[in-house]
């Protein structure tokens, strides 16, 4: 028996365009629209649907931060279309352990005992009930991203916002009702320590990073992580393409599999942060990585130029 699969055209559609204009901070990052990347997506959405509490597990550099954002943007682009169903999606990001547990939920004033409203207290108060000062639509979705480890010390106080009651209580007695439109998304790396109390009140999507590296039935060159590097290569390097392609597809599986099967590593990384790296080196010998690198220029004659530039300045 196999399981039917839901078709959303429009959706999918603004899905593959998101992906391939993604762009963050002014990078551009040619994600690839592959497969496990579009079904991890269709799975985010299907759950927002059904549940307004989710968690998005998955180790570093799976994929998980962008898979929300371009599913994000899809929904929006979709409701500027005009098709039914779809509101524009806002993503409220928090990471929950970069803060103490006063700071994150609130605190009383041991002199005065005024109550103070934590960040991620005031974050959900304005989804809540927006206005004109965090500049959201009550018809928006609003989607409160939790990106950090989950565990007992803060996740706790969200059981009742995650259950049917729908409500964030705080030690001021103030109880803040969740809006149709939000949606409790939170990105673990795993749920080591997380109790079974908030686990079983959540969605889960689980992102594994297999589908980003490459395989031993396929060129190397044309995994999602080489073709997105492949496609970020600047204009004057783009006639050496094909020769960085062919050099993955010949050498970098045989590589990777020589250091998992027969080394032994003193620090534990994992493949979706090794070929980065590596391809951050690369970077580092190509001359467009100079910002004020011209055309046809090398590293040495950028450096003789910027030193009589100054020298003129100088004078």
């Amino acid at each position: 028996v196999q399981e039917p699969k839901s078709e959303y055209p429009e959706l999918e559609a603004e899905m593959e365009k998101a992906t391939a204009e993604h762009a963050w901070n002014g990078t551009h990052y040619h994600l690839q629209f592959v497969d496990g990347f579009k079904q991890k997506m269709v799975q985010l959405y299907e759950t927002t649907v059904v549940r307004h509490g989710l968690m998005v597990v998955g180790p570093t550099g799976s994929g998980k931060t962008c898979i929300s954002r371009c599913l994000a943007t899809a929904q929006t682009a979709c409701h500027a279309q005009g098709v039914a169903g779809f509101e524009p999606t806002r993503i409220f990001p928090l990471n929950p352990k970069s803060i103490t547990l006063n700071q994150l939920y609130g605190t009383f004033d041991l002199a005065s005992g005024e109550w103070t409203d934590g960040i991620g207290a005031d974050l959900f108060r304005h989804a809540s009930a927006p206005d004109e000062e965090c500049g959201v639509a009550d018809a928006d979705k609003k989607w409160l991203y939790f990106d950090g480890p989950v565990d007992a010390i803060w996740i706790e106080s969200m059981n009742t916002v995650l259950d049917d009651n729908k409500k964030l209580c705080l030690v001021s007695g103030e109880m803040i009702k969740m809006s149709d439109g939000m949606t409790m998304m939170f990105e673990p790396e795993d749920l080591a320590v997380a109790s079974p109390a908030t686990v079983s009140r959540c969605g889960m999507i689980f992102v594994e990073p297999e589908y980003l590296c490459p395989k031993d039935d396929s060129p190397a060159g044309a995994a999602p992580l080489c073709a997105a590097w492949l496609g970020r290569l600047p204009p004057n390097l783009q006639a050496h393409k094909a020769t960085y392609e062919n050099l993955l597809n010949n050498w970098l599986w045989e590589i990777l599999y020589l250091q998992r099967k027969h080394m032994r590593e003193i620090v534990a990384t994992v493949t979706t942060n090794v070929l980065p790296s590596m391809f951050r080196i690369l970077d580092c010998f190509h001359p467009v990585s100079y910002t004020h690198l011209r055309a046809h220029e090398t590293p040495e004659h950028l450096v003789c130029r910027l030193l009589l530039e100054k020298k003129k300045n100088n004078m």
